[in-house]
């Protein structure tokens, strides 16, 4: 065999090795994403996560709490008092309630003609949800109809003042949802920060406070980590959603989730953040796991 042979042997072995070398880790690292995927992630416990329930509605509870174990959260959004039991039977929480009636956000407490049955309807699942050891209970403030902001707030206070006492001496927090009312929920008058803000002042009581919709707030003002540290005080949940189309919080979105939720964390923040984007992957659960992920700082 010529010199020149052996040199070209030599370069073939050694290339064929090196490309043995470079497979060897792409094969074991796509092996284990899939078995990671069995596993519970390892979370730092700077936030509690949880997901709202409707996002995964293909799913059902028994489900859903399951799957929510394998990722490694303790917690679901928006249940009501009959999905409970369910959710109990597997140690899962119910980081925010519905009432047992339609929770219609458009006829809520700005408007009085809706005031008699919503106030009842809050009295009789406060004292159920703290029976069940559960905090989180939410309302929405309705549409406009021509209402001003100011009468809008006065007839959310002249409700709320005759449901807190209550809420108060069962430890129960009513929290008024902030929703875009340039997208989705058109004339919904809880739809700025400040609006909230002033509601919140007005009442002044620990036992009302906001639920920060991220995914809305983008769409209809921005400036969201700055409303977060200006506002933090008044803030007792939060909501994810990628913008614009409300799907998953990747890069594929225009806000950057990671800083956002580090400066929720620098808040204080002590609260739930739960997940509440419509998934896209082929398995929706994929999603789920990469956003607890993704939020996780």
């Amino acid at each position: 065999m010529s010199l020149k042979q052996n040199r070209r042997n030599a370069i073939k072995n050694i290339a064929l090795g090196t490309s043995a070398i470079i497979a060897a880790p792409a094969i074991s690292f796509a092996k284990n994403t899939e078995d990671d995927k069995k596993l519970p992630l390892k979370l730092k416990g700077n936030i509690n996560h949880s997901v709202s329930r409707w996002t995964f509605s293909y799913l059902s509870m028994d489900d859903l709490c399951e799957a929510v174990k394998q990722i490694g959260f303790s917690a679901i959004d928006l249940t009501k008092p009959e999905e409970w039991p369910v959710m109990q039977k597997h140690g899962i929480y119910a980081s925010m309630c519905y009432t047992s009636g339609d929770n219609n956000l458009y006829k809520g407490l700005d408007n009085p003609l809706y005031h008699e049955k919503l106030i009842q309807e809050y009295l009789d699942v406060i004292p159920i949800m703290a029976k069940a050891g559960y905090k989180n209970l939410i309302c929405f403030s309705g549409t406009r109809n021509g209402m001003d902001d100011d009468m809008g707030m006065k007839n959310c206070k002249l409700a709320l003042d005759k449901i807190l006492p209550f809420a108060e001496k069962n430890g129960v927090t009513m929290i008024m949802e902030l929703l875009n009312s340039k997208v989705d929920h058109k004339d919904y008058m809880c739809n700025h920060v400040e609006w909230g803000a002033e509601l919140c002042k007005r009442i002044s009581s620990d036992n009302f406070k906001l639920l920060f919709d991220i995914y809305h707030m983008q769409i209809q003002e921005g400036d969201i980590i700055r409303n977060i540290r200006d506002y933090h005080q008044y803030i007792a949940h939060y909501h994810t959603g990628g913008i614009p189309g409300r799907h998953e919080i990747n890069n594929s979105q225009e806000l950057y989730y990671p800083a956002v939720m580090r400066a929720i964390v620098e808040t204080g923040f002590k609260g739930y953040v739960a997940q509440e984007f419509e998934p896209t992957y082929p398995n929706k659960l994929d999603s789920l796991r990469e956003a607890i992920q993704i939020c996780d700082v």
